[in-house]
């Protein structure tokens, strides 16, 4: 069920400038790079426990986004006759610039890198970093999305659904409409994020996540399941659906007790666009992913 805004959400938008300080120290640390969007992050990991992760073929990225403790959306305001002007030409921009992007191997081969190609995903983002880095230096270009979305088709090949454009943290509403208006889409933060210490936001952009560590928070103990060390392997800190973007620990006390580090936010403000699925701006720029086209 997707989640209403809340009155208040215009105000904590507002606040949040005022308590990312550290989240814009650390974006502009990371060896030149970005975070190519955890968007739509561990839906599914975040109301298991070891036994159910043990059991079930776990998604780390979900196909809907919607507002609880991990994620802020900026709140939607009138529509104007310009704004869907806009949003119509970005669309119509994108569609001609990803033409080429639907063979994934052309993405890859332009600088393209999939962010965390092992764990199991709804949706996978192929992320130019220098194109992102300039998105979070205040540098939009809709010619040039910092990430390609896609999905995979039943046969396991990526099928490109769409692009995501990022902007600064500390960016004002203000500051968001006029990039991609809020009448049409909601821009989204991902906040409240409970990291495993040993794990930092670089590793995780160069898809590091405690795979080859033992002992690291997150993971399932290796005598709880046959399918345990498996799952580590491939889901790391992950594991046990403690850790991560939409984890079940929310706060910095808990995120402490569980041998963890609290991020307020992590990393910019980020929004998708999916472009394929007809004129429909609600289903371009909509929060939940539309079905690949046939062709």
């Amino acid at each position: 069920m997707k989640k209403q805004h809340r009155p208040d959400q215009t105000n904590k938008l507002g606040r949040m400038t005022g308590t990312i300080t550290t989240i814009a120290i650390a974006s502009t640390m990371l060896l030149g790079f970005v975070a190519p969007a955890f968007a739509h992050d561990m839906s599914a990991m975040g109301g298991m426990d070891g036994h159910d992760m043990a059991s079930s073929a776990p998604n780390a990225m979900g196909s809907h986004m919607a507002m609880d403790a991990h994620m802020v959306m900026t709140p939607s305001r009138p529509e104007t006759p310009a704004d869907i002007e806009r949003a119509h030409e970005l669309v119509t921009t994108l569609r001609k610039v990803l033409a080429d992007y639907r063979d994934p191997e052309v993405a890859l081969d332009q600088g393209y890198k999939i962010f965390l190609p092992t764990v199991p995903q709804d949706v996978y983002h192929f992320t130019d970093y220098s194109a992102a880095g300039e998105e979070y230096r205040g540098h939009f270009s809709p010619a040039r999305p910092g990430s390609l979305l896609y999905m995979k088709n039943s046969a396991g090949n990526y099928v490109l659904v769409g692009a995501m454009y990022s902007a600064p943290p500390d960016s004002t509403p203000e500051r968001l409409d006029n990039l991609i208006p809020l009448s049409v889409g909601h821009w989204h933060a991902h906040t409240n994020i409970c990291l495993p210490k040993g794990i930092t936001l670089n590793d995780l952009l160069r898809g590091e996540i405690g795979e080859n560590e033992t002992e690291m928070p997150g993971m399932m103990p290796v005598g709880s399941s046959p399918a345990a060390p498996g799952l580590n392997r491939r889901l790391g800190f992950m594991a046990d659906g403690r850790f991560g973007f939409t984890g079940k620990i929310a706060d910095a006390t808990g995120c402490e007790a569980a041998g963890g580090h609290f991020l307020p936010q992590a990393f910019g403000w980020m929004i998708h666009v999916y472009p394929f699925n007809g004129d429909d701006l609600k289903v371009a720029f909509g929060t939940s992913v539309p079905k690949p086209p046939a062709n």
